[in-house]
């Protein structure tokens, strides 16, 4: 696939995800944080298009196994976060990165969607123990709250760092660490269940009857029902986390987004995760991820 293509579709997930409303407990076009806004996010979708198609063009370059560390995945998603740093000044956006950015290289590699999937697990299992040092690097500019932060490698240690390149730790190795406690790592680390079994397939059903808005609401809840959000978990314990999933349920037992009465109880669960100070942040990368693979889906089809 074309990468000026890849690259635009990249940056329509990332504002699409950010505009869906309302999305509970997260920035969106009627809802601001104190110390970012729903420009904030928009800005931060577009800047990344450049590195996106960086990664697509890569993945079209070095497509065979005994090339795939060329790609620099690491150094790719540390660009892209430099990049957001430079106009936001906050970590708006560090998740979506992290998937997308992967993706984007496997879109440019791939002859067709059906390569799709297995191509990001390809990159993925390719990455290198520089890739794992650029990944931290990236953490720690976002200043990403609690990801990374673990007692083995913490992202923070310099010690780590020196047993990365000792070791040869990938970055795959490292996330895969992580995999049992941050969804992020588990997604990028498994072939990105969550995205092709759970996101994708719930935004492409929807957006064909009701559009996009209600895609993403529906597959941002739906994400959330079956997965505890893990930025939830860090921050206030597994208990919360299992207790937001089950709202989200409740919620889409109702009908979710596509009901009226579903759509009253979204809107109180928006009002209830922001008083509370409950941010799904992870659900949220993973149904910008979810809304890529549906529009490239609907790209190679074209």
């Amino acid at each position: 696939m074309n990468s000026d293509l890849i690259a635009k579709i990249a940056q329509i997930a990332s504002v699409l995800e950010v505009s869906g409303h309302p999305k509970p407990g997260n920035v969106h076009r009627t809802r601001d944080y104190d110390d970012m806004c729903f420009e904030d996010f928009l800005i931060s979708g577009i800047v990344i298009g450049d590195l996106m198609k960086k990664a697509a063009e890569r993945g079209s370059k070095y497509r065979d196994d005994y090339s795939l560390h060329k790609i620099r995945l690491g150094e790719i998603i540390k660009e892209a976060v430099i990049e957001t740093d430079k106009w936001i000044g906050n970590n708006t956006n560090l998740g979506i990165i992290m998937m997308l950015t992967p993706i984007s290289v496997a879109a440019g590699m791939s002859h067709n969607f059906d390569d799709l999937r297995k191509n990001a697990e390809r990159v993925m299992e390719a990455t290198t123990s520089r890739d794992a040092l650029n990944l931290y690097d990236a953490i720690n500019i976002a200043d990403a709250g609690g990801m990374g932060e673990q007692d083995e490698l913490d992202v923070s240690d310099a010690e780590a760092r020196a047993r990365i390149i000792k070791e040869d730790i990938s970055m795959y190795k490292v996330l895969e660490m992580s995999s049992k406690w941050d969804l992020l790592s588990y997604e990028l680390t498994n072939g990105l269940p969550v995205t092709f079994e759970t996101g994708f397939p719930t935004f492409k059903e929807i957006k064909h009857e009701y559009g996009i808005n209600k895609a993403t609401i529906q597959t941002f809840l739906t994400i959330l029902s079956k997965n505890p959000d893990t930025l939830i978990s860090r921050k206030y314990g597994n208990d919360m986390a299992r207790i937001v999933s089950a709202d989200a349920d409740s919620i889409l037992q109702n009908g979710g987004i596509l009901d009226p009465h579903g759509e009253f109880l979204i809107n109180e669960f928006d009002k209830q995760l922001i008083k509370n100070k409950l941010n799904p942040g992870t659900t949220a990368d993973l149904t910008a991820s979810s809304i890529m693979v549906a529009f490239l889906e609907e790209s190679w089809f074209k």
